[in-house]
């Protein structure tokens, strides 16, 4: 397959691509206007919206009482009220909504209406819902729960650390992330004859749409279409989030037979929706000299937010990363997805992994400081084995194992070693600049956790002219993924690209599609169209073979041409031409589902992944000790993407995912004030990474002997979320410059985003360590059992 631009980059280059936004409006269009809570916890006792209705423009105004189907759109569990009923439960829950002859209009009316509360005892942090629950009764510890906690085990965790020769136990603390894309969350709804809907909604799941629309609406699946050509960015944050804007235009549109339109703007975008799980994560490990991790205990803990919403499985996944590339014999993983009077969190890129990883790479680290050696060598150490050492703590065998082959290829094409021996001497002269480098690894696995959605559809067309109009239930945020599809079906007929017409995703072509998600877009949706594709061109085949007298064998396609035997050669368009004139059906459907994976959720054991994909990054930062800043000044990445179908596309994956991993761990911080209200809610408060923070020495590569070894779509592996965790490295790279502070005797106390006020407030608390009398170079010289668990008792 070759580096084919993506089908869309002109356009985007030249504001030719059409989004949701740019869709020509019907006449008579609606604007909407969500009015939402001011309190993060409390009773509505008034809801007065009678001054809305009266205010000039206005031509509806909607409350949770004017819902005719069901007032709830939670994805999973019927826990998330469309429109706030008796209780709010976070500043930003949209209250009612008012439909306008402009924006301005609706804007002006909404701020009329009259809303009173009494407020309730908020709960806003994991600290706090941790706190509450070891407060509470075992019948109580449920109203700080989302979902019940789940526990992974495998071995005997306690038995191996109270026997363990050394032992550590600490917190690391992360923090969210804004999905920030370019294009905000929009939908328009055009009510249809029969009281139909069209929506068009910039959306990951136009099916969950279609069904969450169709619930609040009281109507069947089939009164309702859902359809979008690309979205401005998604990232996980269009997964669940666009439903509400959907529903709340349809209602709108059906009350008032009017077009609807609902479009945020940024700051009412980041305050309504959800955002990535921030997590703390308690250990204990135990490990020996060499520095091989013998036993460990892993506590997760996640604010969800104020519903379930996708918490569940993001937070499984966390569970199911916590190991990244280590195998770990004696483990016990438990979760607790704490309620929070904040927004609903939700999908976000990694999808929960980036914060197990994260936690596995924080303990390895710290077991290598402790033990005063290279954390690369104690990674390289407790790397999974092949053929040995290879079951994951949910009892799944990691089978295609290239760990070692990608890091040793990337520690030396990075020239690693060198590299950090010339950064310690720098350090040993700098008294105010350090440099620190890492290398850490990913393994991440692949198809979506909850084993139904692992299935796609598609509907392949070909034309008389030998052109082809290409269906599937993906959909594009830009990343590629209709590029990729329309490569695979080219490639099945052996024509131009360019032949290929690529069309919008609606619930009316392909129904019951999965969300574009967990990285499975191409492995799903390129399969279905292969599928769909082959189905018409075998019958080709066996219409040439018959027509012409030669064996199927003897039909083959090539260049844009069919090869009948040795002496006939015909266009695929004229081939098809005949095949109609024969009556040869020229469509079809493809359909496909993922092989292999199971998984038992009683048992914690089974096989989630169809496979790993696999990765490496090296980085080096420089950090200015008395102000706490610092510049990314290399980065070295060797990714797996198996057999690449588009090596542009994947390279532009990687790199991009790079870097919006590195704004989650280092720029990109989210604050709520003591009143539960989100402070950073536009980007001159929230900071995502710009062009200047790039490196300017970034040198990506994608692994050249890459191959999957399960029968994906020509043998590629999934790309979309994998890359986002090489950015652990800058992260590590970041506490090992401020290690350096004390001469690498001490390690730093550091939680992510590591802004530069907290790299300085890390460096300040390690030099104070430093002079203090009798400071220990790691807690685990206290040897095993000194140390209480750090999270509080009686949760579990």
């Amino acid at each position: 397959m070759d580096a084919r631009p993506h089908d869309s980059a002109h356009k985007h280059v030249t504001g030719e691509a059409i989004y949701t936004d740019d869709i020509p409006e019907p006449p008579r269009v609606l604007y909407v206007y969500i009015r939402q809570s001011e309190r993060p916890h409390a009773r509505i006792v008034k809801l007065d919206v009678a001054p809305a209705r009266a205010a000039p423009g206005v031509v509806d105004v909607i409350t949770a009482g004017d819902i005719p189907g069901t007032n709830d759109i939670g994805p999973v569990i019927p826990d998330e009220p469309l429109l706030a009923e008796n209780v709010v439960e976070y500043a930003g829950q949209p209250l009612f909504a008012v439909a306008a002859e402009t924006p301005e209009q609706a804007y002006r009316a909404a701020h009329r209406a009259i809303v009173e509360y009494v407020d309730l005892e908020p709960v806003l942090t994991v600290e706090r819902a941790l706190l509450k629950m070891s407060e509470s009764g075992p019948y109580e510890k449920e109203r700080y729960l989302v979902l019940p906690p789940y526990t992974m085990r495998r071995g005997d965790s306690s038995r191996a650390l109270a026997a363990s020769p050394r032992r550590l136990q600490g917190r690391l603390k992360m923090g969210g992330q804004d999905h920030f894309y370019l294009e905000g969350q929009i939908s328009m709804a055009v009510p249809q004859e029969d009281g139909d809907m069209l929506v068009y909604s910039s959306t990951q799941h136009p099916t969950e749409i279609q069904h969450m629309v169709a619930r609040v609406l009281g109507r069947p699946y089939h009164s309702v279409t859902v359809e979008v050509r690309r979205m401005g960015g998604g990232f996980g944050g269009k997964e669940t989030q666009g439903a509400a804007f959907a529903c709340i235009a349809s209602l709108l549109a059906a009350r008032t037979v009017r077009p609807v339109k609902v479009r945020l703007d940024r700051d009412d975008d980041m305050i309504i929706t959800g955002k990535r799980h921030d997590f703390v994560i308690d250990y204990d490990v135990g490990f020996d000299g060499d520095g091989r991790i013998l036993g460990i205990d892993l506590m997760l803990a996640s604010r969800c937010g104020w519903s379930a919403d996708l918490s569940g499985a993001v937070n499984d996944r966390a569970m199911f990363h916590s190991d990244n590339a280590y195998y770990l014999e004696n483990v016990t993983i438990t979760s607790y997805r704490c309620k929070t009077n904040t927004v609903s969190n939700t999908a976000f890129r990694g999808f929960g992994g980036p914060q197990g990883m994260m936690g596995i790479e924080y303990v390895v680290d710290e077991i290598a400081r402790s033990l005063g050696k290279d954390p690369l060598d104690i990674r390289k150490l407790n790397f999974y084995g092949v053929g040995e050492r290879d079951i994951t703590p949910y009892y799944m065998r990691v089978e295609d194992n290239i760990l070692h082959e990608v890091v040793e290829d990337l520690e030396s094409s990075a020239e690693y070693r060198a590299r950090r021996e010339a950064i310690k001497a720098f350090n040993a002269t700098s008294v105010v600049l350090k440099k620190g480098i890492a290398l850490t690894p990913v393994k991440f696995g692949i198809s979506f956790t909850a084993t139904q959605m692992n299935q796609a559809g598609a509907l392949v067309l070909v034309y008389t002219d030998g052109s082809v109009q290409l269906n599937h239930g993906g959909t594009e945020m830009g990343q590629g993924l209709f590029t990729k599809v329309a490569q695979v079906v080219a490639e099945e007929f052996r024509i131009d690209f360019e032949r290929v017409k690529i069309t919008a995703t609606t619930t009316g072509k392909v129904p019951n599609t999965s969300a574009t998600a967990a990285s499975s877009g191409t492995d799903l949706n390129g399969m279905a169209a292969q599928a769909a594709a082959r189905t018409i061109k075998e019958r080709l085949i066996t219409f040439a073979a018959e027509r012409f007298g030669v064996a199927p064998e003897a039909v083959v396609f090539r260049c844009n041409e069919v090869q009948i035997g040795r002496d006939q050669r015909l266009a695929f368009a004229d081939l098809v031409k005949l095949a109609y004139l024969a009556r040869v059906p020229l469509f079809a459907t493809g359909y496909y589902r993922t092989p292999k994976i199971h998984w038992d959720r009683d048992r914690a054991s089974g096989r989630p992944f169809y496979y790993f994909a696999y990765g490496a990054a090296v980085s080096e930062v420089l950090v200015d000790t008395l102000t706490g800043e610092y510049r990314l000044l290399r980065v070295d990445i060797l990714h797996d993407v198996g057999k690449s179908i588009n090596t542009a596309v994947d390279l532009g994956q990687v790199e991009g995912g790079f870097v919006q991993g590195m704004g989650w761990l280092t720029t990109e911080e989210l604050y709520w004030n003591p009143e539960g209200q989100l402070m950073t809610h536009a980007p001159s408060t929230y900071k995502i990474p710009a062009c200047s923070d790039i490196p300017d020495d970034f040198r990506v590569r994608l692994l050249e002997s890459g191959v999957n070894r399960e029968d994906t779509i020509f043998r590629s592996k999934a790309v979309g979320e994998p890359p986002l965790m090489l950015a652990i490295s800058v992260f590590h790279a970041l506490k090992d410059a401020v290690a350096s502070v004390a001469d690498y005797q001490l390690s730093p106390r550091l939680d992510a985003p590591a802004t530069p006020e907290r790299v300085l407030l890390s460096i300040e608390e390690l030099r104070t360590r430093a002079h203090q009398p009798g400071e220990l170079a790691s807690p685990a010289a206290l040897g095993p059992g000194m140390l209480g668990r750090s999270w509080p008792k009686g949760i579990g």
